[in-house]
């Protein structure tokens, strides 16, 4: 079976094409017009195992919002689409990663519910990275949950600086949403008989 999914979303603010394989590598660059932002999709293809392919366009000359949440958004999509009907999926899984001062922790659960505990905000994460914060990234997350129906909490048990703080919660994401995606048995992992 192939766990492979490809949505676009055009809106007024952002153009985005995303390919997305949960079980094979995608040869292809990943643009966004924002590096910083690249560089963060880039550890979701590398620490995700998964394949990846994004191309996009957005008002950057307002801000990296629009930008941060379509993404986010339509990264979600294919994930829900890709996932299929969820058989014998793992549905949880949770990643601590560390970066130097810096210690982020990712639970998921493909519950087929959106929601999202974002808790950086209760540290005083300073500055930016290139003009992306942790808002953006409450923005991106958000969209994703929205879209791939999943429920989501982030928690940032060290760190300050922009940088760090949201490399460490990309990264953690991306090795939990690999652990979550993975097919371990034949039973579809809920008691209700759906997700």
């Amino acid at each position: 079976m192939t766990r492979a999914a490809a949505v676009t979303r055009n809106t007024l603010e952002t153009q985005i094409t995303l390919a997305i394989d949960l079980d094979q590598p995608l040869e292809g660059k990943i643009s966004t017009g924002h590096g910083f932002l690249d560089h963060m999709i880039e550890q979701i293809r590398r620490h995700g195992r998964l394949g990846l392919v994004l191309n996009a366009t957005g008002d950057l000359h307002v801000d990296v919002h629009h930008l941060a949440e379509d993404t986010g958004i339509t990264l979600g999509q294919a994930v829900h689409q890709a996932l299929g009907n969820k058989q014998g999926l793992e549905r949880y899984a949770d990643a601590f990663v560390p970066m130097d001062e810096t210690l982020a922790h990712v639970v998921l659960d493909f519950s087929g519910r959106a929601h999202l505990e974002f808790r950086p905000e209760t540290l005083e994460v300073v500055g930016d990275a290139g003009g992306f914060n942790v808002y953006h990234l409450r923005e991106f997350l958000r969209g994703f949950c929205n879209h791939a129906g999943v429920t989501l909490h982030v928690r940032l048990l060290t760190g300050r600086e922009a940088h760090h703080v949201i490399e460490a919660i990309f990264k953690a994401f991306a090795r939990a949403l690999y652990a979550a995606t993975r097919v371990t048995h034949d039973a579809l992992p809920s008691t209700k008989g759906m997700l």
